[in-house]
């Protein structure tokens, strides 16, 4: 396997999400993996569902997954309450079987948030309501006894690549659907990309080198501003629109 479309957090964005799949088409890559978050929010989860059940893709379930299938309804926050009861028992039964991680033979393993929990930052710290790159100290931390020279994460949204040594590499593709988001948890943040773009990443192997390219895909952002709106979910529309956030 040379070349791999790495995606993330979709968050039930098609509008985003098609027009990233289109690029891909372009590069002619060998295999497409998917990190998790695939259908929460208030945009399009019942059809971003039944897209991705048709692909040939390698796909985990996020923390998002897993609240919908393991939580009771009133436990649910407001968007994966919005993309359960889109969704009938066929496609439960699909959530339901994607595992939590994955590998691709020794070199790469797929995981949500890092290795050990499908809800921890692994790429990131928060300061001061924001985010920031955590040290090297924490990503080894968090890694644990993870081995694999490639790690492949998703979770916070923001693109990054992280040599932890020479001999391990972590790659965040950021987030195909949702360039900014809030959160009161580990503390009030804001996650932000800083533009409206649709990001994805391709690691290709060259000889015995993997190179990453962190890409960043304009679509019709408007589309999916226009679908919150009409759901009901004007505090999705700043961060649709610009990739930025505000702290209540």
């Amino acid at each position: 396997m040379k070349k791999i479309a790495i995606l993330s957090d979709i968050h039930g964005n098609l509008a985003a999400l098609e027009q990233v799949v289109a690029d891909i088409q372009r590069r002619g890559v060998d295999l497409v993996v998917n990190l998790g978050d695939l259908i929460s929010g208030p945009l399009w989860p019942k059809e971003t569902l039944d897209y991705l059940r048709t692909q040939d893709w390698i796909q985990i379930r996020g923390n998002h997954e897993r609240q919908i299938l393991t939580q009771n309804p009133e436990q649910l926050g407001v968007s994966d309450l919005f993309a359960r009861r889109c969704l009938d028992v066929e496609d439960l039964k699909w959530l339901h079987s994607l595992p939590a991680r994955a590998e691709i033979g020794t070199e790469i393993v797929l995981v949500h948030g890092s290795p050990s929990d499908d809800k921890q930052y692994l790429l990131e710290a928060i300061s001061n309501g924001h985010s920031c790159l955590a040290s090297l100290d924490e990503i080894k931390a968090r890694i644990g006894d993870e081995t694999a020279p490639i790690i492949l994460c998703g979770h916070t949204h923001i693109s990054r690549i992280v040599a932890v040594s020479d001999n391990q590499l972590v790659v965040n593709p950021g987030s195909v659907g949702l360039p900014a988001y809030d959160d009161i948890e580990p503390e009030p943040h804001v996650m932000e990309a800083g533009s409206p773009h649709a990001r994805y990443a391709v690691l290709e192997k060259n000889a015995e080198r993997w190179n990453t390219e962190l890409i960043a895909i304009s679509y019709d952002h408007n589309r999916a501003v226009d679908r919150a709106r009409a759901n009901n979910r004007e505090d999705w529309v700043i961060g649709l629109q610009t990739g930025f956030m505000k702290l209540k």
